[in-house]
C-alpha cells in the first residue's frame, strides 16, 4: 500500500504544503537572511512578534533549536531549568538543555502535563554555592505527551508570580500554542504576556513544511540570534519556507477546530471498543492516548495490524498508542479509520 492511500495518523508533522502554500512559497521574495536581507523571513518575524505580543521574533528552523536557543539566552551553563516531568524539552530534544546549554532539570509531577505555583516553589533550590541555580521554568502548552492539554490561562500568573518571587525567567513551549488558542478562544498574546519567550512551531498542526520562532524583548531576541548561529541555524534565502510559514499563519489557524472535533469523535469511538482505555473528555485538541489491554495485544502489533488495513498510528511504549488529527485528514478519513479500528477489535 503505497503512503497516498494510507490515513496517517502518526503526528500532525506529516502534513505536506497545500497547492496553494506551494505557490506562495515559490513566489518569495527572498534575500539573504543572515545579513537580516530576507523581506519574507522579516515579515514573519514582524507577524510572530505582533501576535504574540512581543517586541521581536527570530526564525529557526525547527521546534527544537526554538527550544534550544531560548533556553541558552535566559541561562548559564550551572543553570537547573524547572519543567514537567514529561516534557518535550527534556524527553525529545536529544538533551540539549544539558549538552547545548549546560543546564540541569529539576521535574515536576502532575496530571496531564500541568503543575502548580507551589510545585515551582518546593523545586527552586536553596540559594546555596552547593546547588545549581533555578533560572528558569518551562511550561508547553498544548502538552504533547499529556494528551494535547491545554493550560487553563488562570493557572498560568501564580507561576509566573512563584518565578518573579525567585527571580527565575519563563519560556513558553508553544508548538502548539495555536491549537490552544483555538480551543480556549484565547489569544496568542494573552498566553505569551506572562513570559520572557515564546516559541511557536508552523510545521505541525499550522502544515507548514519547516520552521519556528522564538519571541520575546529586543534585547533577548539578540541573544538567541547569537545562539542561532551558533548551533547552525542561520539561513540564507529562507524566505521561501518563510512564506509557508505566513500562509500557515493567514490561513490554517481557524481550521484547527476540524482537527480538534475529529480528535474527540476518535476518542468516543475508542472508548466504545473492548480492551480500550481511554477518557474522552481528556481529549481537548487533537492529539489522543489510548492504552490496549495487556491481555489481548501489543501496541506495537496493534499498530501493524492497522497499518496493514491503511490506518497508521504510532505505539508507544508496549500498551500506549498515539494518534494525531491534522489537516491532511478529513472527517472521511476519519471515519474510515474508525471503521478499521472497528473492525480490528471486534475481529472483522
Amino acid at each position: 500500500m503505497t503512503d497516498s492511500h494510507l490515513i496517517d495518523l502518526r503526528s500532525d508533522t506529516v502534513t505536506k504544503p497545500s497547492p496553494e502554500m506551494r505557490k506562495a512559497m515559490a513566489e518569495a521574495e527572498v534575500g539573504d537572511d543572515v545579513f537580516a536581507g530576507d523581506p519574507t523571513v522579516n515579515r514573519l518575524q514582524e507577524t510572530v512578534a505582533s501576535l504574540l505580543g512581543k517586541e521581536a521574533a527570530i526564525f529557526v528552523p525547527s521546534g527544537s533549536m526554538a527550544n534550544s536557543t531560548a533556553i541558552r539566552a535566559l541561562t548559564q551553563p550551572g543553570d537547573e531549568i524547572i519543567l514537567h516531568a514529561d516534557s518535550h524539552a527534556y524527553h525529545y530534544e536529544a538533551g540539549s538543555p544539558s549538552a547545548v546549554s549546560g543546564c540541569s532539570v529539576r521535574l515536576l509531577p502532575g496530571p496531564r502535563g500541568l503543575f502548580t505555583a507551589d510545585d515551582v516553589r518546593a523545586a527552586v533550590r536553596p540559594d546555596d554555592s552547593h546547588f545549581p541555580h533555578s533560572s528558569l521554568i518551562i511550561v508547553e502548552n498544548t502538552h504533547n505527551v499529556g494528551g494535547g492539554t491545554v493550560w487553563p490561562i488562570d493557572r498560568i500568573p501564580p507561576i509566573r508570580e512563584a518565578a518573579s518571587e525567585f527571580g527565575l525567567r519563563m519560556h513558553l513551549d508553544g508548538a502548539r500554542l495555536m491549537n490552544a488558542c483555538v480551543a480556549t478562544g484565547h489569544s496568542a498574546a494573552e498566553y505569551a504576556q506572562y513570559f520572557d519567550t515564546v516559541s511557536i512551531c508552523f510545521s505541525k498542526g499550522l502544515g507548514a513544511p519547516v520552521g519556528s520562532t522564538v519571541a520575546g524583548s529586543a534585547e533577548t531576541i539578540r541573544r538567541v540570534h547569537r545562539f542561532r548561529k551558533m548551533f547552525g541555524g542561520g539561513m540564507r534565502q529562507a524566505g521561501i519556507i518563510a512564506a509557508g510559514a505566513l500562509y500557515a499563519l493567514e490561513h490554517n489557524i481557524t481550521r484547527l477546530a476540524d482537527d480538534h472535533a475529529n480528535a474527540k469523535l476518535l476518542a468516543e469511538a475508542l472508548a466504545d471498543l473492548p480492551g480500550v482505555s481511554i477518557d474522552p473528555d481528556t481529549v481537548e485538541t487533537n492529539i489522543v492516548y489510548f492504552d490496549v489491554d495487556a491481555g489481548k495485544q501489543a501496541a506495537e502489533t496493534l499498530c501493524k495490524t492497522l497499518l496493514q488495513r491503511g490506518v497508521w498510528m504510532l505505539p508507544l511504549g508496549s500498551q500506549r498508542v498515539r494518534a494525531v488529527t491534522h489537516l491532511d485528514v478529513s472527517r472521511e478519513d476519519l471515519e474510515q479509520a474508525i471503521t478499521v479500528l472497528r473492525g480490528v477489535f471486534e475481529g472483522v
